[in-house]
């Protein structure tokens, strides 16, 4: 598979801090790759250096067949985490100044503007100035201003941070759509729920050092299945059921008590189920819970999440 990034042996150290060790990993062309990890794991000091705005310490990065970010400058659209637009400019504006950094001809980068925003549901406000927009419909317009040059590869760092529900949605249609066109997304979040959504490979980082490397649904495989029993039972009653490893529990809304107990044999559940019937528990729901990324994700990083 063609990659579009990739880090061999990348490290980052800043004085005697080591904010990235030893990272290895491909991100395919045209397809989405979550670079996830809790605060604080190296994955701004990466997206950095993938982008040629900081020098590895050591290792080799290609990005888009250069050995320098900054010699494909022009093929790469970028979303800082720290967010940054002229307050008194227009969306309009805006975008196309950006996209003429990019080489982009004004005449032609107001034209995708006008037709980008248009198709976000902004072309009433596309004259109107930056300051007076919403958060999320400012965020829409600073993705907006990164993709008006068509960018091969896109990176966005923590894209979702500070959105409602239903703008951090609308972003993740975007990515699809930038995903559609051919595009290659590289994005950062600590949310597991985005990624668990969208990606087709993700990238966990833990104190700086890369602790998985694949697709969801291998990453998914490294936390245990568990079962949910709900009812009039006990802790002590769950613990006592064959196949069941550690158990949490917490009141049911409905009464009673839900509890979540890991299984620690693969016939865990019908043994568990069985037994259950066998002593007449009183049970109203029992079912298997399948692991989560986010599940996943805090057996990978050691919980630090």
């Amino acid at each position: 598979m063609v990659s579009a990034v990739s880090l061999e042996g990348v490290s980052k150290t800043y004085d005697d801090f080591h904010a990235v060790r030893d990272v290895s990993f491909e991100v395919p062309a045209g397809r989405i790759t979550g670079f996830l990890g809790p605060n604080g794991a190296g994955k701004t000091s990466t997206i950095r250096m993938i982008l040629g705005l900081l020098p590895p310490s050591a290792g080799r990065i290609t990005v888009l067949g250069a050995d320098d970010a900054t010699k494909v400058r022009e093929r790469i659209g970028f979303l800082p985490e720290e967010r940054g637009l002229y307050k008194r400019m227009t969306p309009i504006d805006a975008i196309a100044f950006f996209a003429g950094l990019k080489g982009v001809p004004e005449v032609e980068g107001r034209k995708r503007a006008k037709a980008m925003l248009e198709a976000q549901g902004l072309g009433y406000a596309m004259k109107k100035p930056i300051k007076e927009l919403s958060k999320g419909m400012a965020q829409k317009v600073q993705l907006i201003s990164a993709l008006a040059h068509e960018p091969e590869l896109v990176v966005l760092d923590e894209p979702f941070s500070g959105l409602d529900p239903v703008n951090q949605q609308a972003l993740e249609a975007m990515i699809r759509e930038i995903a559609a066109r051919g595009a290659t997304v590289l994005f950062s979040t600590h949310v597991m729920q985005h990624a668990e959504r969208l990606c087709d490979k993700v990238v966990l980082m833990a104190r700086g050092r890369k602790v998985f490397d694949g697709d969801v649904a291998t990453a998914r495989c490294a936390a245990p299945r568990a079962l949910v029993l709900e009812g009039d039972l006990s802790a002590e009653q769950v613990m006592a059921l064959p196949g069941l490893g550690a158990v949490t529990s917490e009141a049911s809304p409905d009464g009673g008590w839900r509890h979540v107990a890991v299984l620690s044999e693969t016939r865990g559940g019908h043994d568990a189920l069985k037994a259950a019937f066998a002593r007449d528990l009183s049970l109203r729901r029992f079912e298997l819970k399948e692991p989560s990324l986010h599940d996943a994700f805090i057996v990978l990083t050691g919980g630090q999440a």
